[in-house]
């Protein structure tokens, strides 16, 4: 397996693993509950959620540092600010995770009744960095890895397209949320984000299966690897 395949591989296999969450939506149900702190419902779920979020933090920096070797022959500086903004948005999903953990904390050191308010303040504060860290910043990540990948030719040019499209729809439909027109856990704020979600798992799967397409860039980095092995060789 060459070098290419391998990185091809990784960057395909944490694209997937980011999907890992998807059951958090049921799994914090309970953490949303008025008197979670003080009630008697198992808090397990909770915190399995926490670590299935932070798989996905370390997973969306796994896809940056896995593509950035390639991407930054196409464009240093927006391959450059793929990483950043994945970065950013681990760092918000960790900020997340913790606020509910400390919640959970809270429950475990029988706080009592005045601690009430403070569990739905961080369950609020959740809400606001998720808005922020895995629904907006993900736009973002479409739009930069998006065009390198359509300009690069590296995997079929419909998958960044899927991106680039659903990219302004995400956004659209978090200013709804910022103006309270829908809730962040609405039919409308589903579909919006629906075309990330095929665009990133449909490109997931595509690098583990596929691996890059043969285009100039791969052509370049293929000749200078063999360069190189010569090189060494002599």
């Amino acid at each position: 397996m060459d070098s290419l395949r391998k990185t091809s591989l990784v960057a395909g296999v944490f694209y997937v693993l980011t999907f890992v969450s998807i059951p958090t939506i049921g799994l914090y149900a309970p953490v949303r509950d008025a008197d979670f702190i003080v009630g008697t419902t198992s808090e397990t779920p909770v915190v399995v959620g926490a670590i299935l979020e932070t798989i996905v933090a370390l997973a969306c920096i796994g896809t940056a540092i896995a593509l950035y070797p390639v991407l930054k022959r196409q464009g240093e500086g927006r391959a450059l600010g793929f990483v950043g903004a994945r970065v950013l948005e681990a760092a918000g999903i960790f900020i997340g995770v913790a606020s509910l953990l400390t919640i959970v904390a809270l429950r475990r050191a029988e706080a009592g009744p005045e601690a009430l308010v403070t569990g739905q303040m961080l369950v609020a504060f959740y809400d606001s960095v998720f808005l922020l860290s895995q629904s907006f910043l993900p736009a973002v990540n479409a739009l930069l890895l998006g065009t390198l990948l359509y300009q690069a030719r590296l995997v079929p040019r419909i998958l960044p397209l899927l991106g680039l499209a659903g990219a302004p729809l995400l956004v659209a439909s978090d200013i709804g949320i910022l103006f309270d027109l829908w809730d962040r856990l609405s039919p409308v704020t589903a579909v919006a984000a629906l075309p990330i979600a095929i665009w990133e798992l449909s490109l997931g799967v595509y690098l583990i299966v596929k691996g890059f397409r043969p285009s100039p860039l791969t052509a370049s980095m293929t000749t200078e690897g063999a360069r190189q092995v010569q090189d060494a060789a002599v």
